[in-house]
């Protein structure tokens, strides 16, 4: 007599079955170690790609109209720098700022998984508004830990370059003669500056980064991004911050410059500038940040999304 039926209870199903039909009506969250990991890896392939375009940028804005300019835009700029240098030249200060591009990504990732991770929602969306704290809690621990040495240096090795006779020989030599003559304090210069302008630069992408993932996720949080979207999303969230903080990216500039004893504070620095140059010296090197920080955000967070995607298969933090 052959057996009937066996029935089983959907409440004695193995467990991961009973994972796999589960609804995921709940965001997966980014561990702050694996943010770190894919902050760090992004954010080295990102300057490598876009650095001569940060290069030009720096030297527009040290550009100042109280002596008569040098270059006449980014093609003479370009053309100058190659003529003088070589295509290397475009190049110079890339150490620097690679050296701090690294931690400075992995920091703000870090961070800003950190702080969502505790602000978010109880299905784990996280909306605009605290995307926006979160993103200036991330600029701003940056900008203190990061940014500011990294970019006083890279500053000072550019302007270097423009001298009759550069002083720096490489990204060593240069540190040690910056401490040496300046005190620690010669690598902090701009501290003000640099806080406002990496805080409310993240603040902004990140603000529009999650509204824009938001939209596109709609009621579902764990909807799948394809990676050109994610670019695009890192795109427009460049250009808005591009738009929103270049006056405070000249000022920082300005700051860190090697005539930066002309300015008694950030705020002296904004007022010399709107004195002497006008509103529009505070839009100089516009263009070829817009076309960097584009470029330099879509790349971050691809890379970054697609290296989380690797650590969560190899890496189990549930």
């Amino acid at each position: 007599m052959s057996a009937g039926p066996v029935f089983v209870s959907p409440f004695h199903r193995p467990h991961c079955l009973a994972a796999a039909a589960a609804p995921s009506g709940k965001a997966k969250l980014t561990h702050p170690g694996k943010a770190i990991l894919a902050g760090g890896i992004a954010g080295g392939i990102e300057i490598c790609i876009t650095f001569p375009t940060e290069y030009v940028k720096t030297q527009l804005q040290l550009d100042e109209r109280a002596n008569p300019p040098k270059y006449r835009g980014i093609s003479d700029c370009v053309k100058q720098t190659v003529q003088g240098h070589g295509v290397k030249g475009l190049y110079r200060g890339l150490s620097s700022l690679l050296y701090g591009s690294i931690p400075k990504a992995a920091v703000r990732f870090g961070v800003f998984e950190f702080l969502s991770n505790k602000m978010r929602e109880e299905n784990g969306k996280l909306d605009s508004t605290r995307g926006l704290l979160c993103g200036l809690g991330a600029g701003v621990a940056e900008a203190v830990l990061v940014v500011c040495p990294m970019e006083t240096v890279k500053v000072k090795f550019i302007h270097d370059q423009s001298s009759a006779n550069p002083k720096y020989k490489g990204f060593y030599h240069g540190v040690r003669e910056i401490i040496r003559t300046e005190g620690l304090k010669g690598t902090y210069q701009g501290l003000t500056a640099t806080v406002l302008k990496q805080g409310s630069n993240q603040a902004i992408r990140f603000y529009v980064m999650t509204s824009l993932r938001n939209w596109y996720k709609g009621d579902d949080p764990n909807k799948a991004i394809n990676p050109l979207i994610t670019g695009s999303f890192g795109a427009v969230a460049g250009a808005v911050s591009v738009f929103g903080n270049t006056p405070l990216d000249v000022i920082k500039t300005r700051m860190q410059g090697l005539e930066a004893h002309k300015y008694k504070s950030t705020l002296d620095c904004a007022v010399k500038i709107m004195k002497h140059e006008g509103p529009r010296a505070f839009y100089k090197g516009t263009v070829p940040r817009l076309g960097r920080v584009c470029m330099d955000v879509a790349i971050v967070f691809i890379i970054y999304e697609e290296v989380v995607k690797v650590l969560n298969k190899v890496w189990i933090t549930d």
